[in-house]
């Protein structure tokens, strides 16, 4: 395996390990380095995945930078690094919502985390990122995402999840791969609530989707967005 890297945004970069075994045409672990005065990682990896990850960072910026550490969720693909990063980061901080740092973060992280309330915002230093709860969406009680204010990148986390080992940012359509990753993968926690959540970040009007399996895009965003919802919907209705 391998961490290829890319610039997906001003100063947004995708990094990106296709695992073969995964699924048919392989299936990305992707994180996102935001640089930034405070730079921010969204996703860790996980822990085995730590020295490609590392590595790649390393290259655009010195490690020992790392200010912030987020992810979506409590899952080991997107935070089972988070340890081995603050141990090489001295000034790095896990920063997540209330409940994630309630149920799990108080106790797995190596130093305290950061708890952010609902629409918090962070500021880097050149970028600003905003933390929105979005419970058991796609799942998770703790579930929630990030959005970089100054290039309206959205941090998908597991929405919009597709295989294969496609290319860093697509024009193609992404929510029927999605669709189809979920008759295979049966991931999303299907609520009344799930549609609804998905069409409020909609209203951010995304200029770039940041998705975390799959390739990002910035087309169409939040019509992709209102689609994805509408075939939630369906789905709800037929569970």
């Amino acid at each position: 395996m391998q961490t290829t890297t890319h610039e997906i945004a001003d100063r947004i970069y995708r990094l990106s390990t296709c695992v073969p075994e995964v699924a048919p045409g392989g299936f990305t672990f992707n994180q996102f380095l935001v640089d930034a005065d405070d730079p921010l990682l969204f996703h860790t990896g996980p822990r085995r995945m730590f020295p490609l990850v590392s590595q790649a960072i390393a290259r655009i910026v010195p490690l020992e930078r790392l200010r912030w550490i987020a992810f979506g969720h409590v899952e080991s693909d997107e935070c089972g690094a988070m340890n081995e990063f603050l141990a090489v980061a001295p000034r790095a901080q896990v920063a997540h919502g209330a409940t994630g740092c309630m149920v799990s973060l108080d106790d797995l992280c190596d130093r305290p985390p950061r708890k952010l309330a609902d629409g918090e915002t962070i500021d880097l230093g050149g970028k600003l990122v905003r933390h929105i709860d979005t419970p058991h969406v796609p799942h998770n009680w703790e579930a929630r995402v990030l959005f970089e204010e100054t290039t309206k990148t959205l941090f998908c986390g597991d929405l919009f999840t597709h295989t294969g080992d496609g290319p860093p940012i697509t024009d193609a359509d992404i929510v029927e791969p999605a669709l189809a990753a979920e008759e295979l993968f049966h991931a999303t926690a299907l609520s009344p609530l799930t549609a609804k959540t998905i069409r409020r970040l909609a209203t951010l009007e995304p200029q770039m989707l940041a998705l975390m399996h799959g390739s990002s895009t910035r087309n169409r965003c939040s019509e992709s967005l209102l689609r994805l919802a509408d075939a939630y919907d369906v789905l709800t209705r037929q569970s």
